[in-house]
C-alpha cells in the first residue's frame, strides 16, 4: 500500500479509524428493474416522502468522525422526523468485511460507506449493487460542488472496469492530500523563508544542508515501502501532467510509465539522495519513527499527508506549518499533488428508499455539514477554505486542500492502478533510493505491473 491502512479505510481527513459496532439487517425489496440507476423521476423533498426508516453503515467510529456524524443525524432526524435512521457503526475492517455479503443478499442498508478501491467500490459496480448517483448529483447539485479531481474517486464506468471515469457512485465528507510540513524555526535560523515554487524548494534544501550538515533537509522513513509514494508522487506531478497521472494511478488504458517525464521524476529521487538532500538510510527507518523525530526538531521538510496535522502541532505548536508542493514551471505553475477523499457514502441497488438515502447523503455533505466536520477536526472535501479550524497547523490544511481542489490539481495516489501496485512500487522506489536499480529499471518495473493489468482487464 501506499500509507498506512487507514488510507483505503478512510482516506482519513484528519481524523483516524477504529473501534467495531453491531450489526442489522437493512430494508427489504427485489432491484429495480433497472439496478444501476434510480426508476423515474428523483425527489429532493425529504418531508414528502412520508414514513421511511433506512438503514445506515458506517464506519465513522473514533473522535472527531463519531462527533461529525453523531451530530448530522441528529440534526436530520430533527429536520425531518418522518425518517428514521437506524445506524449501524462498525470498524472499517468489520464493516469490509461484512458489506460484500450484505449488498449481495436481500436485506443491504441501504445507505453505506464503501472503500472506493476496484476490489470494493468496483466490484460492487460490475455486480449491479450500487445505484449510480448521477440523477442526484445534476438534482442536488453535486456536479457543481463537487469538482472533477474529488469526483474521480467515486466514479467508475457501469462495467466496473475503468476507475476514475464514468458515472458517479459515491459521495465522500472528507478529502486529504499529501504536501509539506515545515519546521519554520529551521527556516528562520538559516535565514530563508518558506519556498514558493519547486526551484526554489531545492535551493532552500541544499542551504539547509550547508546550515544543518549532520541532518537531512527532507524526513523519510521507508522502512514500511510506501512512505516514498508520498515522496516520488509529489516530485512526479512537477514533471508529468495531471491528466497523464491520473490515467496511470486509476489504472486505465494507455498509460505508458517508460517516458522521458517519468524518467526525470525517478532522477530527481535520486538526485536528492545524492545530494544529501534525503538520508540514504532512509529505508531502513520507519514511518512513525520518523514523522516523530521531526516532531521533535529532526530536519527542515517532512512531505507526508494531511492526517499528521493534529499530532505535529501538539509536538510543534507555533513552530510548523504546512504548505502545498510549491509548483515547478513544468506544471504552470499550478499546485499539483497526491491526494484523495474519504471513503465515499453509497447507496444500494436494492434500496426500497433511494430518494430519502440521497437526501441523507446531501444533508451530510451540504455546505452547514462541512463546517460540523471542521468543527470536530476533520477535513472537508469541499468548502474547506472557508471553514475554521481548530488551530493554525490545521488551518493551514484547510488553506491548502483548499486550495488545490479548487484549481483541480488532485492527483490519484499511484497504488490505486492495479491491486499489486502498491507492493510493486513501495520495492521498487526502495531500490531506487539504494541505488539498486536506475531510474529506467524502476519505471520498467512499475509499468510492467500496470501494463499486465490494463491488458488483461481493459
Amino acid at each position: 500500500m501506499s500509507r498506512p491502512i487507514v488510507r483505503l479505510v478512510a482516506l482519513a481527513g484528519i481524523s483516524a479509524l477504529a473501534v467495531a459496532g453491531c450489526a442489522a439487517p437493512g430494508s427489504t425489496s427485489a432491484p429495480p428493474k433497472d439496478a444501476a440507476t434510480p426508476s423515474g423521476e428523483v425527489k429532493t423533498d425529504p418531508a414528502a416522502l412520508g414514513n421511511v426508516t433506512l438503514t445506515v453503515w458506517d464506519q465513522e467510529v473514533r473522535g472527531g468522525q463519531a462527533q461529525q456524524i453523531t451530530k448530522l443525524n441528529d440534526e436530520f432526524q430533527k429536520k425531518y422526523p418522518n425518517i428514521k435512521i437506524k445506524r449501524v457503526s462498525r470498524s472499517f475492517d468489520d464493516l469490509n468485511k461484512t458489506l460484500k455479503l450484505a449488498l449481495s443478499g436481500d436485506t443491504p442498508p441501504d445507505v453505506f460507506q464503501s472503500n472506493n478501491g476496484r476490489s470494493d467500490m468496483g466490484t460492487f459496480v460490475k455486480g449491479n449493487l450500487l445505484l449510480s448517483l448521477d440523477p442526484y448529483a445534476k438534482a442536488y447539485g453535486w456536479d457543481q460542488r463537487y469538482p472533477e479531481s474529488v469526483r474521480q474517486y467515486s466514479s467508475y464506468t457501469p462495467d466496473g472496469k475503468t476507475f476514475g471515469k464514468g458515472s458517479l457512485y459515491g459521495l465522500p465528507q472528507v478529502g486529504e492530500v499529501v504536501g509539506l510540513y515545515v519546521n519554520t524555526a529551521h527556516l528562520k535560523e538559516a535565514g530563508l523563508q518558506p519556498p514558493t515554487t519547486w526551484a526554489e524548494l531545492e535551493s532552500s534544501m541544499a542551504t539547509l544542508k550547508t546550515k544543518r550538515p549532520n541532518e537531512a533537509p527532507l524526513v523519510l522513513g521507508n522502512l514500511d515501502k510506501w512512505p516514498a509514494v508520498h515522496v516520488f508522487g509529489p516530485i512526479q506531478a512537477q514533471y508529468v501532467a495531471p491528466d497523464t497521472i491520473r490515467q496511470l494511478g486509476f489504472g486505465q488504458p494507455g498509460g505508458n510509465w517508460v517516458t522521458p517525464e517519468n524518467t526525470k521524476a525517478a532522477q530527481t529521487l535520486v538526485d536528492w539522495v545524492d545530494k544529501g538532500f534525503l538520508d540514504n538510510k532512509a529505508n531502513g527507518l520507519g514511518y512513525d519513527p520518523a514523522w516523530q523525530s521531526f516532531g521533535k526538531g529532526t530536519g527542515t521538510y517532512l512531505m507526508a499527508g494531511t492526517w499528521l496535522a493534529p499530532d505535529l502541532s501538539k509536538a510543534m505548536k507555533g513552530d510548523v506549518t504546512f504548505m502545498l508542493p510549491p509548483p515547478s514551471s513544468a506544471a504552470g505553475g499550478k499546485p499539483v499533488s497526491t491526494g484523495g477523499t474519504g471513503i465515499p457514502w453509497a447507496i444500494s441497488s436494492k434500496s426500497k428508499n433511494p430518494d430519502a438515502a440521497a437526501a441523507y447523503i446531501d444533508f451530510i455533505t451540504n455546505k452547514d455539514a462541512m463546517k460540523t466536520l471542521a468543527e470536530t477536526g476533520n477535513l472537508p472535501v469541499v468548502d474547506t477554505a472557508a471553514q475554521k479550524a481548530p488551530d493554525a497547523l490545521t488551518q493551514d490544511v484547510f488553506t491548502a486542500f483548499g486550495t488545490i481542489v479548487q484549481q483541480n490539481g488532485l492527483v490519484p495516489y499511484l497504488d490505486y492502478a492495479t491491486p499489486t501496485m502498491g507492493d510493486t512500487i513501495g520495492a521498487a522506489l526502495q531500490d531506487l533510493i539504494a541505488k539498486k536499480n536506475t531510474p529506467e529499471q524502476f519505471l520498467q518495473t512499475v509499468q510492467k505491473d500496470y501494463g499486465d493489468y490494463v491488458e488483461k482487464n481493459g
